[in-house]
C-alpha cells in the first residue's frame, strides 16, 4: 500500500465551494503519514477557515506572500524548500489559469514557482468550466510541466449542473499523492543499509558510542523502498519507527552489525553503509561494573573490523557506499577514503556545521564516484535520501551495462 511516511506535503486550498473537502484530505494525507502544512487563498477563506485547517494539521495556516513574522519576510521560499509535494485543492479555474500563466500574485502561485517538489492538482469548478476551451488549453500547458491532475469527478454540483467539476474525493487525492514517490528505480534490486550508531560495552552499565541518530540511514532506506528495493535495514540503537516494508534487523556492537551484513551479502545488489560505527572498542569487557575509584585510569582499546571495506573486499561485492562524515577537508578526505576501501561511491558532508551535523533533520551533501561528483543542496534528509538513490540507481545501470 502506498503511503506518505516522512513526507512533508504542502495542501494549497484555493476560494472554491469545494474547499470545505480540504479538512477531510488533510486528515487522509496525514492518515497515509504526512506531515501536513496549509496554504490558504484569499477565496478559500470565505469557504473554510484557517483555525479548522490550523487545528487539523497541528500547524500555522499560511495566507500572505509578505509574512513580516518569516525569516526575512519570504515564508514562499521556506516553505517551497520545506514541501516534498505540493498538493492544490481543489483547483479553481482561476487558479489553474494564474498556474498556466506562471503568475505570482499570491503566497500560492508565488509557492508553485518557488518550489522543486512534484505539483499535484484536484480541479475543482462548474461543469461548463471545466468544459470550456480556455480551460482546456490551461490543463494541457500543465500537463506538459509535468503537473500531476487527479479528477475532476462527475456528477452533481452545487449549482445544480450535472457533470465533470466536482473535486475528486479527498481518499483518490490522498492516495495519487503517495504515488508521487513511487520511482520503481530499484525495482527487484535488494539493497542493505546500515545506520545509527553502535555501542561498544565497557562493563554491564557503560559503553563507548556517538552521536548518530539514524535518521540519515532511515531516511535512506524508505527511499530505497519507494524505489521499489527489497531492503533490508541494519540499525544500531536508535529512538526511529521502523520504515514501512523494509525488513530491519536491530544490532549493538560493530562486530553483530559486520557479521549481520556479511549474512546478508549472498543476496545484496546494493550495499549502503551509512551508520557511524565505533572505529574502536574495549579490549576488555568487564563483568561487573566498574567503580568510581582512582583519579585517573586507562582505557585499552582494540580497532574494530571495517565493515564498508570488508563488503567493498569480498569475493563478489555489491555495488557499495560508503559515507564520510568530517570536520575540516571534506572532499579531500572523502576521496581518499573511497580509494582505501575500494567504494564505489562516498557520500560526504561535513559535521562541524550543526545545523547539519548529527541529530538535526536536515543535511547538505556531496556524492562521490570514480566519474562524477553531485553536490545535494541543504534539503530534508527525506528529500536528500531519494536524490541519493536516483543517483545510486544510476551509477548501477552505468556499471551493468558496462558488464554486459
Amino acid at each position: 500500500m502506498a503511503h506518505l511516511f516522512n513526507r512533508n506535503v504542502l495542501l494549497g486550498v484555493s476560494g472554491g465551494i469545494a474547499a470545505y473537502k480540504s479538512a477531510e484530505l488533510v486528515r487522509q494525507l496525514q492518515e497515509l503519514g504526512a506531515s501536513v502544512r496549509v496554504i490558504m487563498t484569499r477565496g478559500a477563506q470565505e469557504f473554510i477557515t484557517p483555525l479548522t485547517l490550523q487545528a487539523l494539521s497541528g500547524n500555522p495556516v499560511y495566507t500572505e506572500l509578505l509574512d513580516t513574522e518569516a525569516e526575512q519576510g519570504m515564508s514562499h521560499i521556506a516553505l517551497a524548500r520545506w514541501a516534498d509535494l505540493l498538493v492544490v485543492a481543489p483547483a479553481t479555474a482561476d487558479v489553474i489559469a494564474r498556474l498556466a500563466a506562471g503568475r505570482a500574485d499570491d503566497l500560492l502561485t508565488t509557492v508553485v514557482l518557488a518550489t522543486p517538489a512534484p505539483i499535484l492538482i484536484a480541479p475543482a469548478m462548474n461543469q461548463q468550466m471545466w468544459k470550456d476551451q480556455a480551460t482546456v488549453d490551461n490543463m494541457a500547458t500543465l500537463a506538459a510541466r509535468a503537473i500531476t491532475v487527479v479528477g475532476p469527478a462527475a456528477g452533481e454540483q452545487a449549482c445544480g449542473d450535472v457533470g465533470p467539476g466536482r473535486m475528486e474525493d479527498p481518499a483518490i487525492i490522498a492516495a495519487a499523492a503517495a504515488r508521487c514517490f513511487e520511482s520503481g528505480l530499484l525495482a527487484g534490486k535488494r539493497v542493505v543499509i546500515t545506520a545509527g550508531p553502535t555501542r561498544e560495552a565497557l562493563d554491564p552499565v557503560r559503553y563507548i558510542s556517538n552521536h548518530s541518530s539514524g535518521k540519515m540511514g532511515y531516511a535512506i532506506a524508505q527511499a530505497a523502498v519507494d524505489a521499489g528495493a527489497v531492503t533490508t535495514l541494519v540499525s544500531g540503537p536508535v529512538s526511529l519507527a521502523a520504515p514501512d516494508h523494509a525488513r530491519l534487523i536491530r544490532v549493538e556492537s560493530a562486530i553483530e552489525m559486520l557479521e549481520q551484513c556479511q549474512q546478508l551479502l549472498a543476496e545484496c545488489d546494493i550495499f549502503i553503509s551509512c551508520a557511524a560505527v565505533a572505529d574502536y572498542r574495549p579490549a576488555v569487557l568487564e563483568e561487573h561494573k566498574i567503580k568510581k575509584g582512582e583519579e585517573q585510569i586507562s582505557l585499552k582499546l582494540l580497532r574494530n573490523p571495517d565493515i564498508v571495506a570488508t563488503i567493498a573486499s569480498s569475493e563478489h561485492p555489491p555495488l557499495t557506499v560508503g559515507f564520510a562524515a568530517e570536520t575540516r577537508d571534506v572532499l579531500t578526505y572523502a576521496r581518499d577514503k573511497m580509494r582505501r576501501k575500494g567504494l564505489d561511491m562516498i557520500v560526504a558532508n561535513d559535521v562541524s556545521d550543526r545545523d547539519i551535523g548529527f541529530n538535526s533533520d536536515i543535511n547538505e551533501v556531496t556524492v562521490l564516484w570514480a566519474d562524477g561528483e553531485q553536490a545535494l543542496a541543504r534539503a530534508g534528509k527525506g528529500k536528500l535520501a531519494r536524490q541519493l538513490v536516483e543517483l545510486i540507481a544510476g551509477v548501477l545501470a552505468t556499471r551493468d551495462r558496462a558488464g554486459q
